[in-house]
């Protein structure tokens, strides 16, 4: 007698359910995928208990005929596709005809269907897999299917269910996907008769910032590249909205959600310092190519795709996130939160201390460019009838967002105090008035603080010049072509073995850097030229430091070589804290600062600028 037998249908689909329906989250995936696919524009989900007593997803497409409903529960029945050929031109979010079979075998099944041209819809049910004749019913046009008592016939997946609160936001997480990636459909959303969200016009900002707070949207950059090869289009956030998860990344290919761990490191090495530890940048990104170079058919949830040439994708992706970033404005804005409201009408109440202190705004209003921000402080710090300086940097050595923006006319002036014949009400009228004087000041020797049109601007010299130097480091390397100035007596440095053994690793990197070193006999070197922001008297003492730098960093960090070495340079040779710096100084640093590919953060992630609005002040002073 043969031991093989074939298994029965009900038992295969509840076997094939594992697979298809993970969690209550999973049939709402599949359920929503195939009201996109009928060409719904409405599109309702209404959840309870988490989705363990009720998932119901009602659309307004194109319903299906009386025939082809009973095919629709079974296994491998689809109107997707024909043949093996159709998966190399996938249109469509479904296609393995799985879905409804496994769903409806391990639940108690209602479908309700009608088209457009048929009188009379069609009802089915089924109980656990067991299938009831279709019948007449009288419905709305398109589909409803109501999926209750999830798992009720496979007790051991329902044990393992987690919570509610977990379950939903799941089910949550699915659902806005797909409201984000399908702004042309009207979607409504209730749970537990409590209607959540209900999106009426295609605003792709509007939804973002129903989910993530008021402004959100606005405050994104959005980003759009398009040629032969690939499409990319979406929303990239600041790093006040970076977060220690990855549930606020989405990825769409040709409107598919997909999981793909080259897609999120691209972006995350794409925003490189702008990140701290295990910080993850907010990203709705979607990609369009020839569905023939993708494969979507790697596993039946249908999230993990598998990409024809996967280094092309990335080369595509990395440098139009990069460019993304750089080019806009990330300084963080200080914020104050809102004095208490009076506990009696018209009594005057001070704020609580709590109020009054500082945080970082999650965003900062509608997104600007490095070039806006450039443009805000010469019209805020300097008068309009100043006269021209000598260039910083060449055009070509500059970023493109400073190009577009490049330095307005100086005037070389010293700081002078304010005219003590300026009225307080001329200063109260216009408080950001054109002056002969630049705005500018040091603070403590260690911060600039500058006005600019819109408040005053905030940075820290050191980390600024360390910007400034890592990027100059990295530019020459690449470029191999050092700039140098000979010492007019070279110095002779004794070097520890761990130190000489750190500088032949280096030897080369530190020359295309501009340091003329030449070994004199066992730990001995002598230093002969060096880069000219080296200060003189200090040359051995900055070797020597940058060694140990390098060192450090190599074993806390995995930094490449170059890059390891420019941290080292920039670092010890900044401008340090204490330093009095003129005011020529300041605004110089300021414009080199500006200059830089990415001028908001230094090589080691510190932020360098922060800005304060003058709404911010007003409310601290209780103006508004």
């Amino acid at each position: 007698m043969a031991s093989i037998a074939r298994l029965p249908d009900i038992v295969a689909n509840k076997i094939s359910a594992g697979e298809v329906v993970q969690r209550p989250a999973s049939a709402v995936k599949e359920l929503i995928e195939n009201a996109i696919d009928s060409g719904a524009s409405r599109i309702t989900v209404i959840i309870k208990d988490a989705g363990r007593q009720l998932i119901q997803i009602i659309d307004n497409g194109c319903g299906m005929e009386s025939d082809d409903v009973l095919l629709s529960v079974e296994r491998f029945a689809t109107s997707k596709i024909a043949g093996v050929d159709d998966l190399e031109s996938l249109r469509t979010l479904g296609f393995r005809g799985e879905a409804l079979a496994s769903i409806s075998s391990v639940s108690h099944f209602e479908l309700k269907t009608r088209r457009e041209a048929d009188q009379l819809g069609t009802l089915l049910r089924s109980d656990g897999g067991v299938i009831e004749t279709p019948q007449p019913a009288q419905c709305e046009t398109g589909t409803s299917i109501a999926v209750r008592n999830l798992f009720f016939n496979v007790p051991a997946r329902r044990k393992f269910l987690k919570s509610n609160a977990t379950e939903f936001k799941h089910i949550h997480e699915t659902v806005k996907a797909f409201v984000l990636s399908y702004p042309e459909i009207e979607w409504r959303m209730v749970n537990d008769d409590e209607e959540l969200f209900h999106f009426r016009t295609p605003d792709v900002r509007e939804r973002l910032s129903h989910f993530y707070g008021e402004g959100f949207g606005e405050s994104l950059i959005e980003v759009i590249e398009e040629n032969d090869f690939m499409t990319i289009g979406g929303y990239l956030g600041k790093p006040g909205m970076m977060v220690r998860q990855k549930y606020d990344q989405y990825f769409f290919i040709n409107r598919r959600l997909i999981q793909n761990r080259m897609l999120v490191q691209a972006v995350q090495q794409a925003y490189g310092e702008l990140l701290e530890e295990r910080q993850s940048p907010f990203a709705l990104l979607f990609l369009g190519l020839d569905p023939s170079l993708v494969d979507v058919n790697v596993h039946p949830a249908k999230l993990e795709v598998r990409f024809e040439d996967e280094k092309s994708i990335r080369s595509m992706v990395y440098p139009v996130v990069k460019r993304a970033v750089q080019m806009h404005d990330f300084s963080p804005e200080a914020s104050v939160g809102q004095p208490s409201a009076p506990a009696v009408s018209g009594e005057v109440v001070l704020p609580d201390a709590p109020s009054r202190k500082l945080s970082y705004s999650t965003f900062s209003g509608k997104a600007s460019t490095t070039g806006d921000l450039y443009k805000n402080y010469r019209e805020g710090a300097f008068s309009s009838s100043a006269s021209a300086p000598h260039p910083l940097f060449e055009s070509s050595q500059m970023s493109p967002a400073a190009a577009e923006s490049s330095p307005a006319p100086m005037v070389q002036e010293s700081l002078l105090t304010p005219s003590a014949d300026h009225s307080a009400i001329d200063d109260e009228q216009n408080p950001v008035a054109p002056d002969k004087e630049p705005k500018i000041w040091q603070l403590h020797n260690k911060y600039i603080i500058c006005q600019i049109k819109t408040g005053l601007m905030i940075i820290d010299q050191h980390v600024a010049h360390e910007r400034v130097l890592y990027e100059r480091a990295i530019d020459v390397m690449n470029e191999a072509a050092p700039n140098s100035q000979q010492l007019l007596f070279p110095q002779k440095i004794d070097l520890k073995p761990w130190q000489y053994e750190v500088y032949e690793e280096i030897g080369d990197e530190l020359y295309r850097l501009g340091f003329n070193i030449r070994p004199f006999g066992g730990m001995s070197v002598m230093i002969e030229g060096v880069p000219p922001d080296v200060r003189d008297g200090a040359e051995a003492t900055i070797l020597q430091d940058m060694i140990a730098e390098y060192q450090e960093n190599a074993s806390r960090l995995k930094l490449e070589k170059r890059d390891n070495l420019a941290k080292s340079y920039s670092c010890r040779n900044a401008i340090m804290t204490g330093q009095k710096l003129g005011v020529e100084e300041m605004r110089g640093l300021i414009d080199r600062l500006f200059a830089t590919r990415m001028p908001y953060v230094c090589p080691h992630g510190r932020p360098v600028i922060i800005r304060l609005s003058l709404g911010e002040l007003d409310r601290m002073f209780g103006r508004s």
